[in-house]
């Protein structure tokens, strides 16, 4: 079992790994996502905030045979291994997508650092839980969280537990999502409930589940309303207000035992007057700096 601080040592320290890899979506152009978010600012926000940060970035593989599932597979095998460097480190980890099928690496690094199953808040309007036989169009971003909790092809082998694993903000599945989330007992908090107990309630109660040893977040930005970042390859209308999402997660990354973000699928092609590249940088900010440095 690996050795890891029972909290980030460095606090200063982040690693940052730009996933520009877009394969595993429907529409490619989310690879171009990490660089337009350096581009944007992203980085000298998190310097001023007095971080001393290390930029990694996973390219999009040229893999000419196995088509998507091979360049995904080479994708998160890297993501695994610098995400489970970070963590070995002692330092908090940023990773920014890409598509969410990054989420396998990501949390596969970070439980192999660990040495255990992570907890982990799963923002998302979807499930991302079909496996290869149930899903419509195929495409590997959803089914991330199927294949991390084992289920899916032979790869998949089991890095999270169930009653360690929150959903917060779906409102877009298949039935055969549902039954396996169901069975499998994973929380899943839909929007109809979000509206009526509020996000702060719902983020409290899903902390209370994840955050008794070491967890983290993974943010797919569908999650978010539509009209504050439409900058995302599958959309769903009466999302999560953006000023909303910032407030609720101001400051997680400062609590005990805070592994590490993930935030996935910006499509700056898709963005209209880089809406959601600036709201990005301003959940970034907001989850990462300390109280008197929070907007």
């Amino acid at each position: 079992m690996a050795t890891v601080p029972a909290d980030p040592v460095r606090a200063a320290m982040l690693s940052v790994v730009a996933v520009c890899s877009g394969r595993g979506a429907g529409d490619p152009r989310c690879r171009e996502g990490p660089p337009q978010l350096r581009r944007m600012g992203l980085v000298s926000a998190l310097e001023a905030l007095g971080f001393a940060l290390s930029w990694n970035v996973v390219p999009e593989p040229a893999v000419r045979r196995g088509g998507a599932s091979q360049a995904v597979r080479a994708v998160n095998t890297e993501l695994a291994r610098r995400a489970h460097s970070a963590v070995a480190a002692g330092r908090r980890l940023l990773v920014l997508g890409g598509d969410h099928s990054c989420a396998v690496g990501t949390w596969s690094g970070v439980g192999a650092a660990l040495g255990m199953a992570p907890g982990l808040i799963w923002i998302d309007a979807h499930m991302d839980s079909h496996r290869p036989h149930t899903s419509p169009s195929g495409n590997l971003h959803g089914m991330p969280l199927a294949c991390l909790l084992g289920y899916g092809d032979a790869s998949c082998a089991p890095v999270l537990r169930a009653e360690r694993v929150c959903l917060i903000g779906v409102r877009s599945f298949e039935p055969e999502e549902a039954r396996l989330l169901e069975g499998l007992r994973v929380r899943v908090y839909t929007m109809d409930e979000l509206r009526r107990r509020g996000l702060e309630a719902v983020l409290g109660e899903a902390l209370e589940r994840v955050a008794r040893g070491r967890f983290g977040v993974t943010l797919d930005l569908d999650a978010v309303d539509p009209r504050d970042a439409p900058g995302v390859g599958s959309p769903v209308p009466r999302g999560i207000p953006g000023r909303d999402l910032v407030g609720a997660l101001a400051g997680i990354g400062t609590r005990p035992g805070f592994l590490g973000l993930e935030v996935a699928e910006y499509n700056p092609s898709l963005d209209r007057d880089l809406r959601t590249a600036g709201l990005v940088t301003e959940l970034v900010r907001a989850v990462f700096a300390p109280k008197e440095d929070r907007p």
